[in-house]
């Protein structure tokens, strides 16, 4: 029996173009011969659709979406689609939906499977919008291969789980989650085969997690997995793909290409699934990052509608690799580098920015913003009267920065990225109104020591070929609004300091762990107190694309569907 798998990209709340998607995949998959189509968890609204399920309108028109679709698709295929359905007990207490795999066939819904774990924590608030499932699900199969079973048709009982129904073995974790483990439930039911249609985010080195789960799984209930996932950016949260398959003795017969749409079959025989094409994974942590990076930035942009790019050039390392990013993702014909001299803006810093545009084959335009100061200095002048020059007067020149930026993106139609890294983000190392502008920031969930790991990898990928001026790696970092300024001056060294908020904000480490680690009282003390205060700035950021099991949220968010060029 021939299984096809689809890897799809949905645009949240976008549902005739998620269903042609789908459509797209059942023909190919029909016209392969397959027998089933598996696509990934909520396919037909994209995941995750968050506060659209509260609107009526909008789960009326999925259900019309859904059964349209049914009719459409290939009359003997079996076709998996992630969708809602309504809770018939909602009345009696309870959510009024499920968070659902609808089976259609002959040009009809035949079956319904719910999801039984539902996540809360992290970036997952599906106890918000749906109820858990009571019970596990399968149905069955007949092969109607009459040659390759002997001459009689082979029934295959297939189980169905849903993204985190997956996570909850105790033998694996060490301990157990949620009352039930649905895996064991379907082992006992004595399936062939176990499908799961997942929407799961990427984070740093999650596949090799997800992986030895899934073999572990594999293993201790002796029966094939068949694992797919949804890819593609949807706001901060990025999805990686890479579906996979293992059988029942935990080995891999499958994966599919990371950060791309993919489309694979796969046969179920009696002895487990056949052996696929395995995508290799990436060599390094920076190769992977790069992947998902390039990816969220171009859905991000692609599914708001925004075909062009705008950034501050500063010729600093950040908007150095956001630039390079940005080309990659939408085209360097597509970008815009806008470089912003200030009296205290070094030669070297434009130099170094007009070279690294070179690189990239970007558009550059270099505006001076001294007039601009000098104003605001004149229109300040008696209200600032005996008071020194300080910060107020530096994040002035940001903000001038910040509004051109914004100025150029109303009136082009260009989308502005925001340049910050997540070490600068945590402590507030920011202004607000002034660097952090912009619809998406690209680069805030990744430490500064990433940041550089990641320029001198572009610069190795291909021999000889240098992307990122070597000067920009090699100068200490400066946001350049006073003379002689380094970050330095206000922050510890980038390593000390991304180490202590790596255990602070992702370990979850105490100050006294934090020391005992190494690291002076004072200074953890310092940094410590930094990211509590800089609490406010985050929560105006940006949408920062997420590639870290810990990234700072940015509270509720209309999905990108329905917010189509709304960045004014």
């Amino acid at each position: 029996m021939k299984i096809a798998i689809a890897q799809l990209n949905p645009t949240i709340g976008d549902l005739p173009g998620n269903a042609q998607q789908i459509l797209d995949a059942a023909q190919q998959a029909a016209s392969q011969g397959a027998s089933i189509l598996l696509t990934p968890e909520l396919s037909l609204c994209g995941y995750p659709p968050r506060d659209l399920l509260l609107n009526p309108g909008f789960v009326e028109a999925m259900e019309r979406q859904l059964t349209e679709l049914a009719q459409q698709i290939p009359s003997q295929l079996h076709v998996l689609v992630g969708t809602v359905q309504r809770n018939p007990q909602a009345h009696q207490g309870g959510k009024p939906l499920y968070n659902s795999i609808a089976c259609l066939l002959g040009g009809k819904v035949q079956q319904q499977f719910h999801k039984r774990l539902l996540p809360t924590y992290d970036v997952f608030d599906e106890h918000r919008y749906f109820e858990p499932h009571s019970q596990s699900h399968h149905f069955s199969l007949s092969n109607g291969d009459r040659e390759a079973c002997g001459n009689r048709n082979r029934t295959y009982r297939i189980g169905v789980t849903i993204c985190e129904d997956i996570w909850n073995d105790e033998e694996f974790w060490s301990q157990r989650h949620y009352t039930c483990n649905p895996l064991a439930d379907l082992a006992d039911a004595q399936v062939d085969l176990i499908v799961n249609l997942s929407a799961s985010p990427y984070s740093v080195g999650k596949q090799q997690l997800r992986e030895s789960m899934l073999s572990h799984a594999a293993r201790r209930y002796q029966v094939p997995i068949l694992y797919v996932n949804q890819v593609g950016g949807n706001d901060d949260l990025i999805f990686d793909g890479r579906s996979v398959a293992f059988n029942g003795d935990g080995s891999l017969v499958y994966r599919a290409r990371g950060c791309e749409v993919d489309f694979a079959e796969l046969a179920l025989t009696e002895t487990g699934l056949s052996q696929a094409e395995v995508v290799p994974l990436p060599d390094c942590r920076e190769a992977e990052i790069w992947a998902a990076l390039r990816l969220g930035v171009r859905d991000y942009a692609r599914k708001c509608g925004f075909s062009q790019i705008v950034l501050g050039l500063s010729g600093g390392i950040d908007s150095a690799l956001v630039a390079a990013i940005a080309a990659e993702a939408v085209g360097a014909e597509n970008v815009l580098g806008v470089l912003m001299s200030s009296p205290y803006t070094s030669e070297g810093s434009v130099t170094d920015a007009i070279a690294l545009a070179e690189n990239l084959g970007i558009q550059t335009h270099h505006l001076h913003i001294e007039a601009a100061m000098t104003s605001f200095d004149k229109t300040l002048a008696e209200l600032f009267a005996g008071t020194e020059s300080g910060v107020a007067e530096e994040n002035l020149q940001s903000r001038i920065r910040g509004t051109l930026l914004m100025a150029i993106s109303n009136k082009l139609g260009y989308l502005l990225i925001s340049t910050g890294n997540k070490s600068e983000m945590a402590v507030g190392y920011c202004t607000l109104y002034g660097d952090m502008d912009g619809g998406l920031a690209a680069i805030a969930d990744v430490p500064k020591t990433q940041v550089y790991a990641l320029c001198r990898w572009l610069n190795q990928r291909q021999p000889g070929v240098e992307v990122i001026p070597e000067t920009i790696i090699t100068k200490p970092p400066s946001a350049e609004l006073k003379p002689n300024q380094t970050d330095q001056d206000s922050l510890p060294p980038y390593d000390e300091l991304d180490d202590i908020l790596h255990r602070w904000i992702e370990r979850h480490q105490s100050a006294a762990e934090i020391v005992e680690a190494g690291y002076a009282w004072e200074t953890v003390d310092r940094v410590i107190k930094l990211v509590s205060r800089a609490e406010f700035k985050r929560r105006q950021a940006a949408p920062g694309l997420k590639i870290t099991d810990r990234a700072f949220g940015t509270g509720w968010r209309m999905p990108i569907a329905c917010r189509r060029g709304d960045i004014r």
